[in-house]
């Protein structure tokens, strides 16, 4: 059980409820997120770019956001990226390899394994080290090493969120949501 009590739409103030209102899906997470009305709708912004605009291959973000789920104890993130990730084509036995914390098992490729390191290394270490980082490199541009710290950077910050506040798991509808934004491009 959730240790705040949702925001419900319909009792919901100012910017929070217009945010709200306007999302195709109201789970959860952003009836909690709604709490922080002032951070809640650059949080939504923030999260749509990352979903929606980058350049970073959508499947290897989806493998990034996966592993911050596992490594942060995330179910909620989880359950809710799992669809996500099969929709950007991820597949069954890559999810179950990072579901058994198996992010160097033989199913990834060699560009897999680094984004799925440098995931590791960003959670625990802080930051790539200088030999991930080189390798980040010479696969990618400026623009995608910098969208996968901001990628592995916010979902972090969503599971302390949904850790911290114990949000009740909602049935998988992030895929839901994901094409929702997409429709209204």
């Amino acid at each position: 059980m959730a240790r705040i009590p949702y925001i419900d739409v319909d009792t919901a103030s100012g910017k929070a409820k217009e945010v709200l209102e306007r999302l195709p899906v109201r789970l959860n997470i952003f009836k909690m997120m709604a709490h922080a009305e002032t951070n809640f709708r650059p949080l939504i912004m923030l999260g749509t770019s990352i979903l929606t605009e980058q350049q970073l291959s959508g499947r290897l973000r989806e493998l990034a956001i996966l592993r911050v789920a596992r490594l942060s104890r995330a179910e909620y993130e989880w359950v809710q990226h799992v669809p996500i990730a099969k929709m950007t084509g991820v597949s069954d036995e890559q999810v179950a390899a990072l579901e058994r914390d198996q992010a160097t098992a033989a199913c990834f490729d060699p560009v897999d394994a680094l984004v799925l390191r440098a995931t590791d290394e960003i959670v625990g270490d802080g930051g790539p080290s200088d030999d991930t980082f080189a390798e980040l490199q010479a696969h990618f541009s400026n623009r995608e090493i910098v969208e996968l710290v901001l990628a592995v950077g916010f979902y972090m910050v969503m599971a302390r969120l949904m850790i911290s506040t114990r949000i009740d798991v909602d049935e998988p509808a992030g895929h839901k949501v994901l094409e929702a934004i997409r429709q209204q491009r």
